[in-house]
């Protein structure tokens, strides 16, 4: 028969070996140290060595074990003359507590992963103008690591080496198509480049047949230059830089052919651009290497298409 007290309530004696049932009584979220603490007692069921194993002193760890079972309301290990060994309360929170923190380490594990996936090198070329493209990739993925480089004619294999991930550049392109995806982006028209007082400077417009019997001397990556053979009789000495083929324009030993996109040429007060009629336009694309898992080149491509895909005139 249950004890009472004098007002006929029964009487529940109290367990000495148990903590009150009252959950989180810290007012805090379960601590993953606390867990892991318990997990390597419960391993080497003895304190002494697990505190060993921890590095941290016998004393403090009884007092972190202890605020873990005030925390969940039971007593989870026993001591006994031998060490330690578990409660039917311990048995039951051991593999749940293994499974948390193998739970945490693959939520570590996958974070890590992502931020080291969330890379990018991005190439551009010649003329072209490519802060708006990175403004929003960046703005999109704040975390990411972005970086930018401007490649010469010598560097047309930066994207096949992997020194860039993905290229915005004019096509066509010095590059296998089997070997890259391309992205088109947009065109834009072309214009003539002369010096002032050549016969065409004062044209509305040429025609791109005027310009058939021209001779490119073109660079994979820059904006091919046409030798004026009818009018100079010459051939064009080789041309290591842009600045060197507009100064061959300006002496007028050779015209060119440029993207309206590229004012490079409006700075120089001896050139004047006239517009190309019938001239298949400038494409600028954005390639990638086929097959390429980097999660980042979706998002430049994404980020590129919204903000190049309609360029200001």
């Amino acid at each position: 028969m249950a004890v009472q007290d004098r007002f006929g309530n029964p009487i529940i004696p109290k367990r000495h070996d148990a903590y009150p049932a009252r959950v989180n009584d810290l007012g805090r979220d379960l601590e993953l140290r606390l867990v892991r603490y318990f997990t390597v007692v419960a391993a080497h069921q003895h304190f002494g060595r697990a505190a060993a194993a921890l590095h941290v002193a016998q004393p403090a760890l009884s007092r972190q074990i202890q605020r873990l079972e005030r925390y969940l309301g039971t007593r989870l290990l026993d001591r006994t003359p031998q060490g330690t060994r578990l409660t039917p309360a311990g048995r039951t929170f051991l593999p749940r507590a293994q499974a948390l923190l193998q739970a945490a380490r693959e939520a570590e594990r996958a974070v890590r992963e992502q931020a080291r996936t969330e890379r990018i090198a991005i190439g551009y070329v010649e003329d072209l103008v490519i802060t708006a493209a990175v403004r929003e990739l960046r703005h999109r993925h704040p975390d990411a690591e972005i970086a930018t480089r401007h490649l010469s004619c010598r560097e047309v294999g930066a994207l096949s080496d992997k020194r860039v991930d993905a290229l915005i550049a004019r096509a066509p392109l010095p590059l296998a198509a089997e070997d890259v995806f391309t992205t088109p982006l947009y065109e834009e028209p072309r214009m003539l480049v002369v010096p002032r007082g050549h016969p065409l400077a004062d044209r509305a417009s040429v025609t791109a047949e005027e310009l058939a019997d021209e001779e490119a001397a073109p660079c994979p990556f820059e904006t091919a230059v046409w030798a004026s053979y009818r009018i100079l009789g010459a051939g064009v000495p080789p041309i290591e830089s842009y600045e060197d083929k507009l100064e061959l324009v300006a002496s007028g030993m050779a015209i060119a052919v440029l993207p309206v996109g590229d004012r490079r040429s409006s700075l120089r007060p001896d050139l004047v651009t006239v517009p190309v009629e019938g001239a298949p336009p400038s494409q600028i694309v954005l390639v990638s290497r086929k097959d390429d898992p980097n999660p980042m080149i979706r998002n430049l491509r994404l980020a590129a298409k919204a903000v190049l895909a309609a360029p200001p005139p």
